[in-house]
């Protein structure tokens, strides 16, 4: 193999994915964009502003009927945003993946959405 060849092929197996806002993400395999990253880092954020009520909540010593039904609002948001992220990433990372026929990075989803339906 030559130097070009050889420097083409370093590239194509570490170069960046680049998310919707510009911000690369290392990682081996295809390059793609995230088109949601911005919907999720919204969504995170009321997610996680809603958790600081319930703690409160909490620490206020509030009913526990309320606290668990603002739990299961919290735990909803949380899967609404993994369903976001999964399916941008089958529409990106995955699609991107069959077409180099990438069978790692199918594996890498099976592993999460394991994780994820825990």
């Amino acid at each position: 193999m030559n130097e070009e060849a050889q420097c083409r092929k370093a590239e194509e197996i570490n170069h960046a994915y680049m998310h919707a806002n510009g911000v690369p993400h290392e990682h081996a395999g295809h390059t793609h964009s995230h088109t949601q990253t911005r919907a999720v880092v919204n969504r995170l954020a009321r997610a996680i502003g809603h958790l600081e009520r319930v703690k409160a909540m909490v620490e206020e010593g509030r009913d526990c009927s309320e606290v668990l039904v603002q739990l299961a609002a919290v735990r909803s948001a949380i899967n609404n945003t993994g369903k976001v992220i999964l399916k941008d990433h089958l529409e990106h990372c995955v699609a991107d993946a069959l077409e180099a026929q990438d069978r790692t990075a199918i594996d890498e989803l099976n592993r999460a959405i394991e994780q994820f339906v825990k």
